[in-house]
């Protein structure tokens, strides 16, 4: 028996990665029966939502859809809906002016460009293509330089100013496309660390918007804790006193769907009890609130409109399938 085990440990250990991790055709590993139906159920309306074009809207919700359906496994060409993925990165793609600003004609700003440059990343690290690789290394190359001297972003593609919801996207992307092996200057991310610091209050342990703005918040939250740990500080002390101003203020509903996209990363890379509770949580509300045609739509939010909701809904949900290299711990 023994010799027996001793070959199989070597047979497995020889194995290159990609024979025994999810590949794409791997549908929704560790989720629940309940959790697969809702989750399938969205993805079929996505598809149902998007344009001719390719698009669902402009780069920032475009981008927000096709995370949502790389998150389930599917890629460009390859998975249940590789068709519909690859229309979308060929959409994101066309968008790319000659700086590699990442807007279109249905217009943006640098929220948006961080967002269309995350999906890039991801698509790319998933199934690596030498045409997106050139349009990626362009709108890293812009947020590089757009960064502006006090570490962080703002709207426009210029080193003009700075805020916390602009900064996180930046990070994530840049994040990313570090994970999908472009080089980008630690120098980059530290200065970011500086500028999300400052951001910090240190009375409630939760973020602010903006250095001297008024009040944390439940947003801001997420995404100060998602960039401390972007940017490779996992175990800092400001981390602790963010997740307790997350869970007392879980019931805040401003700009639920944007934060809950960024609570959902940074609880998941806290895990352990904090993240079983919170997923818990988010998985009864939502699949309680999905509508019958598979969507997910609060008026509360409903200037971006049902794709925008439905795609983060799937996002959250779709954490612990791991497919998508930004959300692997």
């Amino acid at each position: 028996m023994r010799t027996v085990m001793t070959a199989l440990l070597l047979l497995l250990f020889a194995m290159p990665v990609s024979a025994i991790a999810p590949t794409p055709r791997d549908k929704h590993p560790r989720l629940d029966d309940q959790t697969k139906q809702a989750v399938d159920r969205a993805l079929k309306y996505l598809k149902s939502q998007q344009n001719s074009d390719g698009s669902w809207g402009n780069t920032a919700i475009t981008a927000f859809t096709l995370l949502a359906f790389m998150s389930n496994g599917n890629v460009p060409n390859q998975g249940a809906y590789g068709p519909e993925v690859a229309k979308g990165i060929k959409y994101l793609l066309a968008c790319a002016r000659d700086d590699g600003y990442l807007v279109g004609p249905r217009g943006g700003n640098m929220y948006c460009h961080g967002m269309a440059t995350l999906a890039l990343t991801q698509a790319y690290g998933m199934s690596p293509d030498e045409d997106v690789k050139k349009v990626l290394k362009k709108a890293v190359d812009l947020i590089v330089k757009t960064q502006n001297n006090e570490g962080g972003w703002r709207y426009d593609p210029a080193p003009t100013g700075a805020d916390i919801s602009v900064t996180i996207m930046q990070v994530m992307a840049l994040r990313g496309a570090q994970d999908s092996g472009l080089q980008v200057s630690n120098d980059v991310m530290k200065k970011a660390l500086v500028y999300i610091n400052r951001c910090r209050d240190s009375g409630s342990g939760g973020y602010r918007y903006q250095p001297y703005s008024s009040g944390a918040g439940y947003a801001r939250t997420a995404a100060g804790v998602c960039v401390l740990q972007l940017c490779g500080q996992y175990e800092a002390k400001e981390i602790n006193a963010a997740v307790e101003y997350l869970k007392r203020t879980a019931d805040d509903r401003s700009h639920y769907w944007y934060g809950h996209y960024y609570a959902a990363h940074a609880l998941h890379q806290v895990g352990g009890k904090t993240w079983e509770d919170y997923y818990k949580r988010m998985k009864e509300s939502l699949l309680s609130k999905q509508r019958g045609t598979g969507e997910w739509y609060d008026r509360a939010e409903q200037s971006y409109g049902p794709s925008y909701q439905t795609a983060i809904a799937v996002l959250i949900l779709s954490v612990p399938t791991h497919f998508l290299p930004i959300y692997q711990r």
